[in-house]
């Protein structure tokens, strides 16, 4: 046994590994943060599309347009401010009625919200008239 020191690496790599680390974590962080968003977009699209069919519901049975539209609001919990519903086709029992919904979903994660803006979500349901 020769030599009773410490073998070094001293190829001037020092701190390669956090330099990288540095580069690489802010796109990492950023993608992750784009994914979040992107779930919550698909999120808002699934509320949107749940209140198309609530509305449709009452609209086929309740003439009002109004109720059509509080049945969207209580049935998805969308911000109200955000939501416009329109009922078209409102006839005798047995014609169809149709509702779209369409919502202005807003970006909520920051960085990714400001590229983005607010999306425009639509669903449309038709159901039968009832009465």
């Amino acid at each position: 046994m020769s030599g009773g020191g410490l073998r070094t690496n001293d190829n001037g790599e020092e701190g390669q590994s956090t330099v990288e680390l540095a580069l690489v974590l802010p796109l990492v962080a950023l993608v992750l943060l784009a994914v979040v968003q992107v779930g919550l977009i698909v999120r808002d699209q699934v509320m949107v599309v749940h209140a198309a069919r609530e509305a449709a519901r009452e609209a086929a049975v309740e003439p009002n347009p109004d109720a059509a539209r509080r049945a969207a609001l209580a049935g998805a919990g969308l911000e109200g401010e955000r939501l416009d519903v329109a009922v078209s086709g409102r006839g005798a029992a047995g014609s169809r009625v149709r509702v779209e919904v369409r919502y202005r979903a807003p970006t909520r994660v920051p960085l990714v919200g400001v590229a983005l803006g607010d999306l425009s979500l639509e669903a449309t349901a038709t159901m039968r008239v009832e009465r």
